[in-house]
């Protein structure tokens, strides 16, 4: 039997602030740059990342991405950073495929470079860049249950020893991060325990799990976590691509920033 690709979502900071040695980002910092050493080496990286939405899923085509700085109001060094890996235009002409074979309409764009969901953890996970790098958007209905259903087409990739990447946040709210509510750790720390417990509890059946995560945003506290739901769905997708196996997750990280809980999961 071929092993299988582990996959993994990550939580990847505020902007580019993990790469600037910003304080509150240690952490999770620390935890990016000991991904690599948890895994196999891929053969190639699909990354998912929470800053890329499209009508119709669009998948990275350029052999040679640029750099797309999506943020604002950072120091003039958070604007050169170079990640140059390459793109792989032969895996992404696979991933449409597997995508259309599964009826999701799926599209490519040779012109998209590397936002900072997808720059910012593999700075610092894969920091040679030497590892070809496919990104893939959401979709911007924002629906779980179609999520889900396109990292289900994408699991055969895991087989070729492709590292799916899902880059998000367990948490985003960007007006809690900054707010002085007292309040505001125990609820992100209620939707972190529910989240958790989704993912990796032996004891949930698999369908469960996914019911769950189709109807997260009637969780207690699911909609001051995520107002919009942009950050949480790249773990969807991570789900759907590690579900045929059934297994739980496990939660590969856990710690605060900006005095909210989050977390990051592996499944293998």
């Amino acid at each position: 039997m071929t092993e299988l690709m582990p996959v993994v979502f990550v939580p990847h900071g505020g902007g580019p602030m993990p790469l600037l040695g910003d304080a509150n980002h240690r952490e999770l910092t620390a935890f990016m740059q000991s991904l690599a050493s948890q895994l196999p080496r891929p053969s190639a990286i699909l990354v998912i990342s929470a800053h890329w939405e499209e009508e119709v899923a669009s998948i990275s085509y350029s052999p040679a991405p640029g750099m797309l700085f999506d943020y604002y109001g950072f120091p003039p060094e958070s604007y050169e950073f170079n990640y140059p890996a390459p793109g792989n235009p032969e895996l992404a002409k696979q991933i449409q495929q597997l995508l259309i074979a599964q009826q999701i309409e799926a599209r490519l764009d040779n012109l998209r470079a590397y936002d900072h969901g997808t720059f910012v953890p593999l700075m610092l996970a894969y920091p040679a860049a030497d590892i070809p790098v496919v990104q893939l958007s959401l979709l911007a209905s924002l629906d779980p249950a179609a999520h889900i259903a396109m990292g289900k087409a994408l699991a055969p990739l895991r087989e070729q020893g492709v590292l799916i990447l899902g880059s998000g946040m367990s948490f985003h709210n960007m007006r809690a991060f900054f707010s002085n509510d007292p309040g505001v750790r125990g609820k992100s720390e209620i939707f972190d325990s529910w989240l958790s417990d989704t993912l990796t509890h032996p004891d949930l059946s698999h369908a469960e799990r996914e019911q769950r995560l189709v109807t997260w945003a009637n969780t207690p506290q699911g909609r001051f976590c995520h107002p919009r739901e942009e950050h949480l769905l790249p773990l969807h997708v991570c789900f759907g691509a590690a579900c045929a196996e059934r297994k739980a997750a496990q939660q590969n990280f856990s710690g605060l920033l900006f005095n909210t809980a989050i977390s990051g999961y592996l499944w293998c």
